[in-house]
């Protein structure tokens, strides 16, 4: 099922959203990285029990200390001109607030006793009490829908029967003169972290009369080898109380030897007793994920992908039945991927958010029939919480910065909840952006994005910055990035050109699977007729004075194209790129992916591997590159960029390595993020601006 049509409803919160773009004022200044890196930003909303209040997350960055802080902000959404405050409790930090079932107790992350452990506050009081005093750090919690218990992950040795066995373990590794660690299976590394034999487990705590947990925590999952919730990016959303608040329901991926190149994610339940967890979905050896049960406890809703190992597959909407355990797949014919999924009061409609065509959209779906309906139009929609009359969204666009906003239950009447960043925000001339589409590979449509500078003159010709998004199953859609953001680009002058290539998700299924073994072709076809189509399309690009750019896989398409397809640009830049896609196919910390993307393991399909060789092509590069990485990086280790960077200047190659030893895949921390945009930004001024050499 196809959905084309825009609601009123959609153009009424594009229009209601849109006030805070100031784009083409007299007075208004370009955006900047250091902007970007310092805006507060607005997140994981929470709707009280009985539709009251919305208490949201606010992260504020102070730049000379180069780190940020989170506070709690609640507005009460019965308000007709809503002003959030802030919660006092908030001083010393405080963060994933969740409402008790009164509407009044809220319960908060905090380590202003030392360590991240649970708080609690009311509405109105000026203080907290701390609720948990673990040994280690909480990361995820939830209280029981009776209000008397309360499940928290800690990160256990699975064969210790009790918190006090893993903390002797670990002190006993303290004292330990030798440093050499033995492992016997992987993940040996993971994303930015090294493994220490741990497992994240969820513990039960009961409240006493004053909701401080008195008794000892009880590892309900004891001797489960995996996490709950998964590392490195899970959450609350992994796991979820029984409707009688007797159990929990949990998505995990059972470890064993082959964690690493495995996607078998499965709903477990057990009870919080303990005792051995059942596997609810054991048929399905693909993902099964974020469970959510119905109001009235009849059916647990869920999330899951049909082909294993494959981790971009489309996360189809289930249904199951509490009493029968029967499941059965809702709108199967529905061609987009839920990214969340939330019941209605009734247990009649599910809200889902889903990537669609460069937004991502509220949709409602009847549970019965299947039927489908956008309820939003421009932007992305990051999160959504149902009330009893209303939906709860935080949206944001290329041009805004998200904010929250309230929507009646069909979509309409959007009423916007929160003023973040405004004080910055009105001051911008941002660059005015549209979309556009071409024929690509296979004569699809494709489409993509063009960004004008800002202070935008038609008269003008203007360098191009072409970004080339990572994934690659993602997009450079209608949304605001805090690492690849396209105002930053035009803040600084440069016109932004972005093409949702093949293998772009928000598309249909068959439009991602196009990429997959075919990584240098299909999208690199997709690339280069939308570059075509926005030099004809848009008389203002000079596409003499160009420079592509991408990260990760969009790193990788820079280094293939420097080899293929290297006419067109003054300069490249590589952040977190692969230079030998063999290399990377044994070296990645999660195999399955570059299993699936390349037809196999390295030694079963060694040409699946070298079609599409950056390695291979070395001999054509000429242009000058930047390349960037992170030396926690265990997704695209840093040998890929040492290698890519000592080929360049071996060839005698203009490039420059730019080396941040305590980040990841991304870059994160705000004064490393503006020293990454400077140098970029410096970079591609040497190749196209004023004083640049001449071809």
């Amino acid at each position: 099922m196809k959905i084309s049509i825009r609601l009123l409803a959609a153009a009424s919160l594009t229009l209601a959203c849109g006030a805070l773009a100031f784009g083409g004022m007299a007075d208004a200044r370009p955006f900047t990285a250091r902007d970007m890196a310092t805006l507060d930003r607005v997140s994981d909303p929470q709707v009280s029990p009985n539709g009251r209040w919305a208490v949201y997350d606010l992260r504020v960055v102070d730049y000379e200390a180069n780190k940020s802080s989170h506070q709690l902000w609640v507005v009460d959404l019965k308000d007709k001109t809503p002003t959030p405050r802030l919660l006092p409790a908030s001083e010393g930090g405080a963060t994933g607030a969740r409402w008790g079932r009164d509407s009044k107790t809220l319960y908060f992350l905090s380590s202003r006793s030392g360590s991240n452990q649970v708080w609690r506050t009311e509405i109105g009081e000026t203080g907290a009490s701390q609720v948990t005093k673990l040994p280690f750090d909480v990361g995820a919690f939830r209280v029981s829908p009776n209000g008397r218990t309360l499940v928290v992950d800690q990160p256990v040795f699975p064969d210790c029967p009790d918190l006090a066995c893993t903390q002797a373990r670990l002190e006993a590794k303290k004292g330990v003169k030798t440093s050499g660690v033995l492992y016997d299976r992987l993940f040996v590394r993971h994303w930015d972290t090294w493994a220490d034999g741990t497992r994240n487990h969820l513990f039960a705590l009961t409240f006493d009369e004053k909701g401080i947990t008195a008794d000892g925590p009880v590892d309900i999952t004891r001797g489960f080898d995996g996490d709950i919730p998964s590392k490195p990016f899970g959450d609350d959303a992994d796991f979820v109380f029984t409707p009688d608040s007797r159990g929990v329901v949990f998505s995990a991926r059972l470890a064993g030897k082959t964690e690493a190149w495995s996607t078998n994610f499965d709903l477990w339940q057990v009870d919080l007793t303990g005792g051995a967890p059942v596997n609810l979905t054991a048929s399905n050896e693909a993902m099964d994920t974020g469970p959510v049960f119905s109001r009235d406890g009849r059916f647990l809703a869920y999330r899951a992908m049909k082909r294993p190992t494959f981790e971009a597959d489309r996360l189809g909407i289930w249904v199951r039945d509490v009493a029968t355990g029967e499941s059965r797949e809702v709108a199967p014919g529905w061609d987009r991927s839920a990214d969340s999924i939330a019941w209605s009061e009734d247990g009649k409609t599910l809200y889902v958010t889903a990537e669609d065509i460069g937004q991502t959209k509220v949709f409602a779906i009847n549970v019965a029939s299947g039927d489908v309906k956008a309820l939003t139009g421009d932007g992305r929609v990051s999160a959504l919480q149902v009330g009893d009359k209303a939906l709860v969204i935080s949206r944001d666009m290329l041009d805004s910065p998200a904010q929250l906003y309230k929507l009646e239950l069909n979509g309409q009447n959007p009423v916007q909840l929160t003023q973040a960043n405004v004080a910055i925000t009105k001051q911008i001339d941002w660059g005015q952006y549209e979309q556009f589409s071409f024929t690509g590979w296979n004569g699809d449509k494709v489409y993509g994005y063009l960004v004008k500078p800002a202070n935008f003159d038609p008269a003008k010709k203007y360098p191009v910055a072409f970004l080339i998004h990572g994934g690659p199953q993602g997009s450079f859609g209608n949304l605001f990035h805090y690492r690849w953001n396209a105002q930053t680009y035009a803040g600084a002058g440069y016109a932004v050109v972005m093409i949702d290539f093949h293998g772009s998700t928000g598309y249909g299924q068959g439009f991602t699977d196009a990429i997959s073994q075919h990584w240098g072709d299909r999208p690199l076809e997709d690339l280069q007729k939308g570059w075509a189509a926005a030099l004809a399309r848009y008389s203002f690009l000079d596409g003499d004075r160009a420079c592509a750019l991408g990260g990760s896989y969009g790193g990788y398409m820079v280094n293939w194209i420097a080899g293929t397809w290297n006419q067109p640009w003054k300069c490249f830049v590589n952040h977190d790129g692969l230079f030998d896609t063999k290399f990377m196919g044994s070296s990645t910390e999660e195999l399955w992916f570059s299993e699936w993307e390349n037809g196999g393991p390295v030694w079963s399909n060694p040409d699946g591997y070298d079609k599409f060789n950056p390695v291979n092509k070395i001999a054509n590069w000429t242009k000058p590159m930047l390349v960037v990485e992170g030396g926690r990086d265990y997704r695209v280790p840093l040998e890929e960029a040492l290698a890519t960077f000592g080929t360049l200047q071996r060839k005698g190659i203009e490039s420059q390595f730019l080396y941040f030893p305590d980040e990841n895949h991304w870059v994160l921390k705000p004064q490393n993020s503006v020293q990454w945009h400077d140098t970029v930004l410096d970079w591609l001024a040497r190749w196209t601006g004023p004083d640049a050499p001449k071809s």
